[in-house]
């Protein structure tokens, strides 16, 4: 069974930091989420990196991947 991984993301928005748990058997996910403090929509990208460490880009609606 694999363990969430928890990460701090900051919001593209207003900035907060939010920890989010992320599922390391799901990479290269792509994914909404609304921020749990402005409540605007934080698009997420999962990837793994080439240390095969589990990581996570946030962008707005206005930002590209």
């Amino acid at each position: 069974m694999n363990q969430l991984t928890e990460k701090t993301i900051a919001c593209p928005y207003c900035g907060e930091h939010i920890d989010v748990l992320l599922d390391p058997a799901v990479i290269d996910q792509q994914y909404i989420e609304d921020c749990q403090v402005c409540c605007k929509p934080i698009n997420f990208l999962v990837f793994e990196t080439m240390d095969e460490e589990l990581s996570v880009r946030v962008f707005s609606d206005d930002e590209s991947y």
